[in-house]
């Protein structure tokens, strides 16, 4: 067998090891800090932890992000499955059990599961946590409330609070509560994206 090789010009051999640097950097970040996160922030190197919104304590992601989870998910049982399901509901999930870290007084409270994939789901009392792709920034909670079908389930998902509990929601100056609502008949959840 003939192995040949090609000589690269050297602008074109320092790409490849600038961007492995820069990668590198962006791990080395810090992985502990014990802060309480404001709005808009999350305690440093924490997968899971509360910031407010909207005048609510809620969980969120180590990017500030609102974690969800779905009166149907009851005991760690997955039915949010399919690809359509999860471009709207994005699972938290870690690389292990041991990965997972949260502020003290949720870390109890937290679990994980085994999703169909192979990945490992992030749950809040045995039930799975996501994320709602149309929450754009920190801070926003536009799934709470939210009723949706995927794969012949009707879901129904609210904020997850620090309690384990889902979250009241909240209500506008009329007292009416707000949030979205309307099961939808389309595949994808009714969305528009």
């Amino acid at each position: 067998m003939r192995v040949t090789t090609t000589k690269l010009p050297l602008r074109h051999a320092a790409l490849p090891l600038l961007t492995v640097a820069v990668l590198a950097l962006a791990g080395c970040g810090s992985n502990g800090g014990s802060g309480s996160s404001g709005a808009g922030g999350t305690s440093q190197g924490m997968v899971v932890t509360v910031s407010d919104a909207g005048g609510r304590n809620v969980l969120v992601d180590a990017e500030g992000k609102a974690l969800y989870m779905s009166d149907q998910e009851k005991s760690g049982k997955l039915l949010c499955t399919s690809g359509a399901c999860g471009a709207i509901w994005t699972p938290l999930t870690v690389s292990s059990r041991s990965s997972l870290t949260a502020p003290p007084s949720l870390a109890k409270k937290l679990g994980t599961v085994a999703r169909p994939d192979g990945s490992t789901q992030v749950t809040l009392g045995k039930r799975p946590l996501y994320t709602f792709s149309f929450d754009h920034s920190a801070g926003e909670v536009n799934g709470d409330g939210t009723k949706d079908s995927f794969d012949g389930t009707d879901f129904t998902w609210h904020v997850a609070t620090p309690s384990g509990q889902a979250a009241a929601a909240p209500t506008s100056p009329s007292g009416t509560t707000t949030g979205s609502s309307g099961s939808s008949p389309y595949g994808n959840g009714g969305y528009s994206y």
